[in-house]
């Protein structure tokens, strides 16, 4: 897969040195309170990638991505990292989540795992045969693991995490050949919307914290 980006070019080989990058999405990394968060200032769609899929599959997983950002939104609502998931089977909602680790005081409570804690209740079932998850930033370790215990059958996600990605950015659990389970991946999609998403989040959680050292010194 060929890659090309404006941006450095320690980030365009981090980027096309990745494992797997199947919708060639192009991001930039950005230190945020000791936390890496990718950020989409940049996208292509690989087109060979999307000529594997059908017109109707590409329009899907848009609606669902579109549906997680709205997610995403709830998070950050509540001053979470902006990161929503929805599960998807048979083209209904059968999970949902979005991050809310700060206030459940939950390390786990990733947008990813609340939506398969929820899922498992809907089937009665932690084994989510069929299922898609679709989340607007690449899973962590964490969460990557869960989808492969859970035999989610595919993976369609937005912006790529260049320091924490688990999906093929820094490594790839979720087609891991050694492991019991691998997934269908999809990323990139809607990679710029959900990239602004974080950018904008950690610009205004700096300003915030830039205006109250000013005011204490005050």
């Amino acid at each position: 897969m060929t890659e090309r980006t404006t941006k450095m070019i320690a980030e365009e080989m981090a980027v096309s040195h990745s494992p797997k990058n199947q919708a060639g999405s192009l991001v930039s990394k950005t230190e945020t309170d000791g936390a890496s968060t990718a950020m989409a200032e940049d996208c292509v769609v690989d087109s060979d990638i999307n000529l594997a899929l059908s017109p109707e599959q590409i329009k899907t997983d848009e609606r669902w991505m579109q549906h997680a950002i709205m997610l995403a939104g709830k998070a950050e609502a509540i001053d979470e990292v902006p990161v929503g998931a929805v599960i998807v089977l048979d083209d209904k909602i059968i999970g949902e989540g979005w991050n809310q680790s700060i206030n459940l005081h939950d390390a786990t409570a990733h947008a990813e795992i609340m939506a398969l804690r929820e899922a498992g209740k809907t089937v009665e079932n932690y084994r989510l045969i069929d299922a898609t998850l679709y989340v607007t930033l690449e899973p962590c370790s964490m969460c990557a693991g869960a989808m492969v215990h859970s035999r989610v059958k595919r993976l369609v996600f937005g912006a790529v995490d260049l320091k924490t990605g688990a999906a093929g950015s820094v490594f790839n659990l979720v087609e891991h050949a050694q492991l019991n389970h691998q997934i269908e991946v999809r990323s990139g999609v809607f990679a710029r919307e959900t990239g602004a998403l974080l950018s904008q989040f950690f610009k205004r959680r700096r300003k915030e914290k830039k205006a109250l050292k000013l005011l204490l010194k005050g």
